[in-house]
């Protein structure tokens, strides 16, 4: 009752959905991905500047997901314990010290260490921020998180415009820009902290620490174990087809319809673009008609375009590509509000699990799907990468949001 009284004194409600914090933390998941961005953007740079082999390009993107995504949980778990509001700041500056590195590295070594660096400040960053997320949420979670994953995915596709207005003019060097935008994020996320701290005063303990759920029986603690596991099943699936169309699909327009290189960018760039509406989109959605549904929806409803994609001809395959964007990332967003609702209370520990290990795993995709095409060509590998949302009839075996709301029922006093 006192915590209650004490958050109407403060003008805050844990009912309230808190506009400003959302939107700043958007945005500077933006110039965090999009500085992550800035790694294999510098590919054909690095490759020229240092005559580095595809192998070694190839470790500099292993160690970039390794940091930033594959420890996340780790993250997510200690911060779960023990939350860390100025963890956000101090991670950036992680990152700052990173991309000055790259801007300045004369060896290999030290452009693999200057990577490291920038991957530490985003597995630094992602826990806490999908925290941040989640408690100025209030009652629209679905949307909240839409805010602060659309600002990613915005981020991610602003790569095919930093390689052409800025890395390719200026080269290497060019990186040093990215030190403001890693600077313009220190500075808000100190801001974020600030508020981040004075929420764990009032009312954060509330929801960390959520009351004893009456109905954890063994069989409803199989069935979340069970739910959580294919759930990021469904999100590895996920993860591998955007990595296979972002990283192979523009090969195929090469070989098959004679595209440029600039060509088979605008492709990408439509994909990523409408997957960020998608994604923008897919929380309110998922508010209003359920989560495991949404989940369903993207997977599902993308599968038959994604199928099209390779038998089109180049034209229609513009606005396919960003129907297929749009509705496969739409998920994007809900697949984490889900996860919270099903494990409530490790908001760090399953915003790990599903947006840095699993969108991690989509990397070690890429090195499965390159194998491939080398194996069978990249014609068939881009038909077996359209096949993978056909996994979402696994979200048949999800359950529901009413079932998921039961099982996590607090125990009434």
């Amino acid at each position: 009752m006192q915590a209650s009284v004490k958050l109407q004194e403060k003008g805050v409600s844990s009912q309230q959905t808190m506009y400003r914090i959302l939107f700043i933390i958007g945005f500077v998941h933006l110039l965090n991905d999009s500085i992550q961005a800035v790694v294999p953007a510098m590919f054909p740079v690095l490759e020229q500047s240092m005559g580095l082999s595809f192998t070694q390009l190839g470790l500099i993107a292993f160690a970039l997901n390794a940091t930033s995504s594959l420890i996340q949980p780790l993250v997510g778990i200690y911060t779960d314990k023990k939350p860390s509001p100025y963890a956000l700041p101090i991670g950036l500056c992680f990152t700052f010290f990173g991309v000055l590195g790259i801007a300045f590295a004369s060896s290999y070594l030290l452009v693999v260490v200057s990577v490291i660096f920038i991957g530490l400040g985003s597995a630094t960053f992602h826990p806490e921020g999908s925290r941040v997320a989640y408690m100025a949420a209030g009652k629209r979670r679905g949307f909240a998180q839409s805010i602060y994953q659309v600002g990613g995915n915005a981020g991610q596709a602003l790569a095919p415009l930093i390689t052409a207005l800025i890395l390719v003019p200026f080269g290497q060097f060019g990186a040093i820009w990215f030190t403001i935008v890693a600077a313009l994020a220190i500075g808000l996320l100190i801001y974020i902290a600030r508020w981040y701290s004075e929420q764990i005063r009032t009312h954060v303990q509330k929801q960390e620490k959520p009351k004893q759920r009456k109905n954890q029986t063994s069989t409803h603690r199989k069935t979340i174990v069970f739910a959580v596991t294919l759930l990021v099943f469904l999100v590895f699936a996920r993860s591998w087809f955007q990595a296979g169309i972002t990283n192979f699909y523009a090969f195929y327009l090469i070989q098959q319809y004679s595209a440029t290189i600039q060509q088979a960018q605008i492709y990408l760039f439509l994909f990523l673009a409408a997957g960020a509406l998608g994604t923008f989109f897919g929380g309110p959605l998922a508010d209003r008609f359920g989560k495991r549904n949404m989940i369903m929806l993207s997977m599902l409803g993308s599968a038959p375009l994604a199928l099209l994609l390779p038998h089109v001809g180049a034209t229609l395959a513009y606005p396919l590509v960003a129907m297929v964007g749009f509705i496969i990332l739409s998920s994007f967003s809900v697949s984490v509000v889900y996860a919270q609702e099903l494990v409530p209370g490790k908001i760090g520990l399953v915003s790990g699990l599903i947006i840095g290990l699993a969108f991690g795993m989509g990397a070690v995709g890429s090195i499965a799907l390159g194998l491939l095409a080398d194996s069978i060509g990249i014609t068939n590998t881009i038909h077996f990468t359209v096949a993978l949302p056909l996994i979402g009839l696994l979200t048949f075996f999800l359950p529901t949001d009413q079932k998921v709301a039961e099982m996590n029922e607090p125990e009434t006093e």
